[in-house]
């Protein structure tokens, strides 16, 4: 069993108001990267990272990275695309051409820095039990409005069918090569992997997921993070 994570790690990270790549925004001195990354590789699940960053910053994104890898490993920093689901693409591209038996992959955002190492186990075992896509869920706590373009709300989903999704994503190597051509193919780009699964017809499954895997996006996520997370090294 293969398993190969890939990072798409090319956003700029506007929100967060650093001048930098958000992936290399610290908290608490250590960037989201390289937590992101030392988490995958805490699970013991994961030998092999291949990380998509702005071709500026293959190199520092390296030097950073490299280090973290098991002695069975490697870290991988490859020149990442315009959009996220491009830079996903030439990630599982080079995996898939460089990295041998690769089987499950792993889709990770940087920016859910805290993941605990059991979420990312739960995924990668529920992949290699023969479910071809897994994603980690939360319940959604939230009344949910559904509106139209005018913002007029035309429906009330029922919540308890609802869940947030959060990465790692696992897949079936095979499977998630299919649906990036596909998407490709239609000219299509996304957020979520699972989606362009879904679009082929394949069932994804879910697992639980954790509070600690929060997606650090604003200047108040951060805070959170430094407040509540950092010295904790999320849950284990």
């Amino acid at each position: 069993m293969g398993v190969v994570a890939l990072v798409p790690a090319a956003g700029r990270g506007e929100r967060l108001g650093y001048g930098m790549p958000k992936a290399l925004v610290p908290v608490d001195g250590v960037p989201l990267l390289v937590r992101a990354v030392r988490g995958l590789f805490d699970s013991g699940r994961v030998r092999h990272v291949v990380i998509a960053a702005r071709p500026s910053d293959v190199d520092v994104v390296n030097t950073v990275t490299a280090p973290l890898a098991p002695a069975d490993g490697a870290v991988h920093v490859v020149a990442g695309g315009a959009e996220r689901s491009d830079s996903v693409r030439l990630a599982l591209t080079y995996a898939l051409r460089e990295i041998a038996d690769t089987s499950i992959v792993l889709v990770h955002d940087a920016a859910r820095a805290f993941t605990p190492a059991a979420v990312v186990r739960a995924v990668v075992d529920a992949v290699a039990a023969g479910h071809p896509a897994v994603i980690p869920v939360l319940p959604v706590v939230d009344t949910v409005k559904q509106v139209d373009v005018d913002g007029v709300v035309v429906a009330t989903p029922d919540r308890a069918a609802l869940r947030v999704v959060q990465t790692p994503q696992g897949f079936d190597a095979a499977v998630l090569l299919r649906a990036h051509e596909a998407a490709q193919a239609a000219g299509l780009g996304a957020t979520d992997d699972a989606g362009l699964v879904e679009r082929l017809g394949v069932p994804v499954v879910t697992v639980p997921g954790h509070a600690d895997a929060m997606k650090i996006t604003t200047k108040f996520d951060l805070a959170v993070a430094e407040a509540l997370l950092v010295g904790t090294g999320g849950a284990a």
